[in-house]
């Protein structure tokens, strides 16, 4: 998530959603649950490819019932305390804040889209795993610093709790229970874990991976698949780190995504933040290099699905221009367009983020209004048309791009929208504990 401006702390926690627009047949799109099968995700026995768009605000805006117009609004186009939080204390909810995502959830399963639940955030806006942390100290627990989530009981108590709220809760315009709705495509255990004690990754990695198995037996095996967050290498893999935006933030990608519980990997790439010292070609070189190696990763050593959970160009960027963002994501498209096609691993990219009109307060520099910009709205809905034709005409053929050949529309610098080759994918992300820190 790109940042904001200056850190939003509040006192309680929201839960994370993501939502993915589904690729949908010419009949329609299925009823049953997303799955995954070896590097691909699959829907009622087909290949699932996507597009998808992050909007975090979601949730947050769907309390209000007058303002729930802008919910609908976006889902349409594309057929934890404090103000607003979900969690306001351990155990105490905002009937509120819930109906508002049970909204949220109705809106995407009418609209053909499904939704990716990450259920708490690394860094502090809207909550996140320090207010874990602080609920303790302030109940009278001994813990030294944030990174205590991943180890301190009474915070791991917090959390179990939490998700088994979420995961029960019944929604009161479905009347389905979140956990046997297929509109939830999957669960995110924690957006963008970070952990300064231990930068090798081993700390992170044990936590998740007592977490992914606990968390199976409560979903069950007929259920929802859980998404692995990540993108950064750790130990685990020395030769990888290489491909790292320069440092490393205390977790792992592939020893995390190796675990048997995790259904499908993600990785995000914010280049204008991790690389701001350097100019775009290097920021370019960096984005192609991060999608291939982690595309290598997906389809030889975890054989699981990859999705670009999250990416975008900031409008406060210097030298920003909406032709040279459309530029970009259209880059990203056609790679990951030609790694599908390739493979089948990279299954679909959540771009950052889409908003109605009238929601400046929550604008990021990321933000794309598709009323004010159809320009972006046409690569968008080119790139959903693309992963449509190719989930029909879906083949395998051995290879794939080359690493830094970059994908077709995709060599040299960012070529404009609409090049040969490129595609458009639709996500969501509806973030409500969501810090937008990329340290």
């Amino acid at each position: 998530m790109a940042r904001t401006g200056g850190t939003l702390c509040l006192s309680g926690v929201l839960i994370l959603l993501a939502l993915v627009g589904e690729v949908r047949t010419q009949q329609g799109g299925g009823g049953g649950f997303v799955r995954t099968s070896g590097a691909e995700f699959v829907l009622d026995g087909a290949p699932f490819l996507f597009n998808g768009f992050n909007a975090y605000w979601m949730m947050h805006v769907a309390a209000e019932p007058s303002e729930r117009r802008k919910v609908s609004e976006v889902t349409w186009a594309f057929s934890d305390g404090g103000d607003g939080a979900l969690q306001m204390s351990p155990g105490v909810y905002d009937e509120r804040v819930f109906q508002g995502l049970d909204f949220v959830i109705s809106e995407a399963g009418r609209h053909g889209i499904r939704l990716i639940l990450s259920l708490v955030n690394n860094f502090d806006d809207f909550g996140g795993r320090r207010q874990y942390v602080q609920w303790a100290r302030s109940a009278g627990v001994s813990v030294a610093s944030d990174d205590d989530f991943y180890t301190n009981s009474v915070v791991k108590g917090y959390y179990k709790n939490h998700a088994k709220r979420v995961l029960s809760r019944l929604n009161t315009v479905t009347k389905v229970p979140y956990r046997d709705d297929p509109t939830i495509m999957a669960w995110e255990l924690i957006n963008e874990p970070r952990c300064q004690v231990d930068y090798s990754g081993r700390t992170v990695h044990v936590r998740l991976q007592l977490l992914y198995g606990w968390f199976r037996q409560v979903l069950g095996q007929e259920s929802s698949s859980r998404g692995g967050d990540g993108g950064f290498y750790g130990d685990s893999a020395p030769d990888r780190k290489q491909y790292n935006p320069g440092y490393q933030v205390g977790t792992d990608f592939i020893s995390t995504n190796q675990v048997s519980d995790v259904d499908f990997a993600t990785i995000h790439a914010y280049p204008d933040i991790w690389l701001s010292g350097q100019g775009e070609g290097p920021q370019d070189s960096f984005v192609q290099r991060w999608m291939w190696s982690h595309w290598q990763d997906a389809m030889t050593e975890l054989k699981k699905p990859l999705v670009f959970a999250e990416f975008g160009m900031s409008k406060r960027d210097p030298g920003y221009t909406t032709a040279e963002r459309d530029a970009y994501i259209d880059v990203v498209y056609g790679d990951i367009y030609s790694f599908a096609r390739a493979g089948g691993a990279f299954a679909g990219g959540l771009v950052w983020q889409l908003m109605a009109a009238g929601m400046d307060s929550y604008y990021d520099g990321y933000e794309i209004v598709l009323s004010q910009e159809p320009d972006t709205g046409g690569v968008l809905a080119r790139q959903s048309r693309l992963m449509t034709f190719l989930r029909h005409t879906m083949s395998r053929p051995h290879g794939g791009p080359q690493s830094g050949s970059g994908a077709a529309g995709a060599t040299g610098r960012r070529t404009g929208a609409g090049s040969p080759g490129t595609s458009a994918a639709v996500a969501m992300e509806l973030a409500g504990t969501r810090s937008l820190d990329r340290r």
